[in-house]
């Protein structure tokens, strides 16, 4: 759609007819809009319907709007997730690798990908993509790449180049609490119960109360056999985050024991 601008363009400065071939160029251009437009509402309406569950229908408008505007990115890369969730992870990567050419410093269509390669046991590369994206200056939030760039690696047990991811995280920003959630529960599964419980209390000083956090606290306490400490970190979840999944998982540790 790009190159049927450009085209247009060139018609209206060439010529002596140029008041019919500007009429002609905007109308050049108006079609185009038009289509571009559409495209961007039926990948909204695809990607919605995805959500849902609802694939065929998402199938439908993500189709619709691949054949409006072929150039957007963003259709390619909805696409490269249905097809995932559909099961076809070929066609999948073929749609995130097209939209990673279309735009290759887009931090969403790099993200977007990145998740897939993680899901797919292809660390390297997603972990790569992610800590693009982090050092992308269009990227809003480099803390979120890292920390998932994190997860990724912890994902393959790669537990020390985890660590160093979630670091760079709370570097950028102290206060992203997925990053220190991440970071205690690596502390807590290798039995490094004390830095996980100050992480977890730090935290909670500087920053103030987390439902995910405080259910970890509770966690953390108890394979510490600090009763009382685990009923403080209790105490604060029900009072403060009543009807929360968290509150939710914290009457199931109770219900286990």
């Amino acid at each position: 759609m790009h190159n049927l601008r450009s085209v247009a363009l060139r018609l209206c400065l060439a010529g002596a007819a140029a008041a019919l071939l500007l009429s002609a160029c905007s109308t050049a251009n108006k079609k185009t809009s038009n289509a571009q437009n559409a495209a961007i509402a039926n990948t909204q309406l695809g990607s919605a319907y995805m959500n849902q569950g609802n694939l065929a229908l998402a199938k439908d408008k993500l189709d619709r709007a691949l054949a409006q505007d072929p150039s957007n990115p963003e259709v390619h890369s909805v696409r490269g997730m249905l097809f995932d969730k559909m099961g076809m992870p070929k066609d999948a990567d073929a749609e995130f690798r097209t939209a990673l050419r279309l735009a290759p410093k887009d931090p969403n269509v790099i993200n977007n990908y990145a998740v897939f390669l993680c899901q797919r046991g292809r660390t390297d590369e997603g972990v790569k993509l992610f800590e693009q994206a982090a050092t992308n200056a269009l990227y809003s939030t480099p803390e979120a790449a890292y920390t998932n760039a994190g997860v990724c690696l912890r994902s393959a047990k790669r537990d020390d180049q985890a660590r160093a991811e979630f670091v760079k995280a709370l570097q950028i920003k102290p206060s992203f609490v997925d990053a220190v959630v991440q970071l205690a529960e690596l502390d807590m599964q290798h039995n490094n119960l004390p830095q996980a419980r100050a992480l977890i209390d730090a935290y909670l000083a500087h920053f103030g109360d987390n439902p995910d956090l405080l259910l970890l606290g509770v966690r953390v306490a108890r394979a510490q056999k600090d009763q009382l400490g685990a009923q403080r970190y209790a105490r604060k979840l029900q009072l403060n985050y009543p009807g929360t999944d968290q509150q939710r998982a914290l009457a199931g540790l109770d219900h286990t024991g």
